[in-house]
C-alpha cells in the first residue's frame, strides 16, 4: 500500500521539509498539505494584510537556506512592476540586504509551487488543500486521523500513516481581546484602525517594532533614502499620536552588525564540550557550562573580557555587566551611536569579536535546555537567554533609523519598568492602565508586543491528542511563566509509548519553546525539516544504501 504522509500547516517549515524528503528520492507517496489560509507556502510572519508592507524581515538572503533557488536570485528574476509593488529598489538587491517581510512571503510562495511540482513530476500523488482548517488529530492502532473541515464546512476524516504537525506561531484571530487592549499586533491590518492617541506597547524589540511600524504608517509618513537621513512626516490633525514602548530593561535592540556566514567553528564552548558535559551529569551543569562559555568569550575578545572585569562574574553577573553601559544610556543615544558603528563595520567588513563569539555560542548553549532542573532553567531564561537573544536579535539599520526618526518626532519614547508593575486592564475606559512605583498612567489603546511565548499541552490545538497522553507538558505541573513546550525527543517525536515512532511530528514552534529556547524562524525550518525529512525518508524506504547501512 502506498504510504500516507500529511502536513498540517503549509508555511516555510512544511516546505523545507518537504525540500529535505524529496532530496532523499523517496519512492512514489500520497502527500496531503492542509493550510486555512487562501494559499499556501507563505507562512504568518510574511503574509500580507497579517503584516503591514513596510515591516522589514530580520534575515538578509545570505542567511536563508536556499531552496530552488536562493532570495538574490529569485529577487533578480523579478519583472520592475513586481519589485515596485514589494517596495524594493532593483538596483539594491544584495545578499545582506533585508526586504520586506511580504516580499519574503512571495519568495517563499513560489518555491513552494516548485516543491509542489518537483514532487508531482516525480510520481508523487499531491492533494494541497487550502482554506481547510485540520481541527483534530486522533492516534489509531493503525494511522493517524486527522479530522477536517473542508470549505464547505462539513467535517471529514482522513487517515495518515505519519503526520507532521506545522502550525506556526499561535496568536489569535482578533488581537482586540477588549476596546483598546490588544493581546497582539497582528493581523497589523487591524492597527489601521487605532486613532491618534497616547499608546502603550509591552515590548522594545522585533515585535514591538513592527507595531510601532505599522502604526508610524497609519499616522504619518517616512522620508527616507537607504543610505541617508530619514525623518516622520505626521499626518495632519495626528498632533496626540504618541507610542511609549516599555521592558524590563528599557533597551532597543541593537543593529545589525557585520559577521562571517557560515559560523566559523568555535574553540572551547563547542557542540562536543556541552554533549559532554551533559553525560557527566553534574549536579551544577548550568555554571559549568557558564565556564566554557568564559573561556571561549575571553580567547575570542580579551580586552572586551577584561573591560567587564569576566574572569570574577557569575552567570547573572556577566549578564548584568552585558547590558549595564546600554541600561545607563538613553536608548535613541545609544542607538544612534550604535547604528553609526555598525555602519562602519560593514563598510569596512570589520566583525566585533565578542558579539560575533556570543552569536556563535548560542547554538551550543540551546543543547542544556532539555536538562537542566527547573530552578536552572529559570536562571537560564532569566539571565542567560535574554544575552543570546539580544544578540542574535539584532534589526536592520533601516528599522533603527526609523526608530530615531519618529523619536526626533516626538512620537516614540521608549521606558524601563522593571519587574515590579502591573498592567490593569479591568477599569471601564478603553485601553490599559500601567501601575508602576504607585503610580497609574493610563493608555487609550495598549499593544502586548513581547513576542511568542513558550506554550504548554494546555493551548495544544488538537485535543484528542491531550486526552490520549500523546502530547502532555515537559515539566508536569510548571507554572505559565516557566512553560518548557511539550514532551517530544530530539527527532521531535512527542514522548509517547503508544504510538509508532514515525507516526507524528511536531514541528509547531511555540511547543518546542522549551527544549530548543532560540529556535526561531527561517533557520530553524530549515533544521528542523533537516531532520524530519529524513525520517519520514527512512519511514517510507526512501533512505540510500549508505544511509541504512548507517
Amino acid at each position: 500500500m502506498t504510504p500516507r504522509i500529511a502536513f498540517v500547516g503549509a508555511g516555510p517549515t512544511t516546505l523545507y521539509t518537504l525540500h529535505a524528503l524529496l532530496a532523499h528520492s523517496p519512492p512514489p507517496f500520497c502527500l496531503a498539505v492542509y493550510e486555512a489560509q487562501a494559499s499556501a507556502g507563505r507562512g504568518t510572519p510574511y503574509r500580507p494584510g497579517w503584516n503591514d508592507p513596510a515591516m522589514l524581515a530580520n534575515i538578509a538572503s545570505i542567511e536563508i537556506p536556499p531552496l530552488a533557488e536562493t532570495l538574490c536570485d529569485w529577487l533578480i528574476r523579478q519583472p520592475p512592476e513586481r519589485l515596485a509593488d514589494l517596495g524594493i529598489d532593483p538596483h539594491a538587491i544584495g545578499e545582506r540586504t533585508f526586504y520586506p517581510r511580504v516580499a519574503l512571503g512571495e519568495y517563499f510562495r513560489d518555491q513552494f509551487e516548485a516543491v509542489i511540482d518537483l514532487a508531482r513530476a516525480r510520481g508523487i500523488e499531491v492533494e494541497l488543500r487550502t482554506r481547510c482548517r485540520v481541527e483534530d488529530a486522533v492516534s489509531t492502532s493503525g494511522a493517524m486521523l486527522l479530522k477536517i473541515r473542508t470549505r464547505s464546512g462539513e467535517l471529514a476524516d482522513e487517515a495518515f500513516d505519519h503526520v507532521v504537525l506545522a502550525t506556526g506561531h499561535q496568536w489569535p484571530a482578533e488581537p482586540e481581546v477588549r476596546p483598546g487592549y490588544f493581546l497582539s499586533p497582528w493581523p497589523a491590518s487591524t492597527l489601521a484602525a487605532v486613532p491618534p492617541c497616547d499608546i502603550g506597547i509591552r515590548g522594545s524589540s522585533l515585535t514591538a517594532i513592527d507595531a510601532c511600524i505599522a502604526l508610524a504608517g497609519t499616522h504619518g509618513s517616512f522620508d527616507e533614502a537607504d543610505d541617508g537621513e530619514t525623518h516622520y512626516r505626521p499626518a495632519p490633525a495626528t498632533d496626540a499620536f504618541h507610542m511609549t514602548m516599555m521592558s524590563r530593561k528599557g533597551l532597543l535592540p541593537e543593529a545589525d552588525f557585520y559577521a562571517p556566514l557560515p559560523y566559523e567553528p568555535l574553540a572551547i564552548c563547542t557542540e562536543e564540550a556541552i554533549t559532554r558535559l551533559v553525560a557527566s551529569r553534574d549536579d551544577q551543569l548550568l555554571d559549568a557550562a557558564f565556564e566554557l562559555f568564559k573561556a571561549e568569550l575571553a580567547a575570542a575578545d580579551l580586552p572586551y573580557a577584561a573591560g567587564i572585569g569576566l574572569k570574577n562574574l557569575d552567570l547573572e553577573g556577566f549578564c548584568e555587566a552585558y547590558f549595564a553601559r546600554r541600561a545607563a544610556t538613553d536608548p535613541f543615544e545609544w542607538a544612534e551611536a550604535n547604528l553609526a558603528e555598525a555602519k562602519r563595520d560593514y563598510a569596512a567588513r570589520h566583525t566585533v569579536a565578542w558579539r560575533y563569539a556570543i552569536l556563535r555560542m548560542h547554538e551550543t548553549l540551546a543543547l542544556l535546555a532539555p536538562h537542566l532542573e527547573a530552578a536552572d532553567y529559570r536562571r537560564f531564561v532569566r539571565h542567560f537567554k535574554p544575552v543570546f537573544v539580544d544578540d542574535y536579535a539584532t534589526v536592520p539599520h533601516k528599522s533603527i533609523r526609523r526608530l530615531l526618526a519618529l523619536h526626533r518626532a516626538g512620537k516614540l519614547d521608549v521606558m524601563a519598568i522593571g519587574d515590579d508593575y502591573r498592567i490593569d486592564t479591568s477599569g471601564e475606559e478603553a485601553g490599559a492602565t500601567l501601575v508602576l512605583d504607585g503610580e497609574h498612567r493610563h493608555f487609550p489603546v495598549f499593544i502586548e508586543a513581547m513576542g511568542q511565548r513558550p506554550l504548554g499541552a494546555a493551548a495544544f490545538p488538537f485535543p484528542s491528542l491531550r486526552r490520549q497522553g500523546i502530547v502532555r507538558d515537559a515539566e508536569p505541573g510548571a507554572g505559565k511563566a516557566e512553560a518548557r513546550g511539550i514532551a517530544i525527543d530530539e527527532a521531535f517525536h512527542p514522548l509517547a509509548d503508544d504510538i509508532p515512532e514515525a507516526r507524528l511530528f511536531c514541528l509547531s514552534l511555540p511547543f518546542l519553546l522549551g527544549r530548543h529556547p532560540f529556535i526561531q524562524g527561517i533557520t530553524s525550518s530549515h533544521e528542523m525539516g533537516l531532520v524530519v525529512g529524513e525520517q519520514l525518508a527512512a519511514a517510507i524506504g526512501g533512505a540510500s544504501a549508505e544511509e541504512k547501512a548507517a
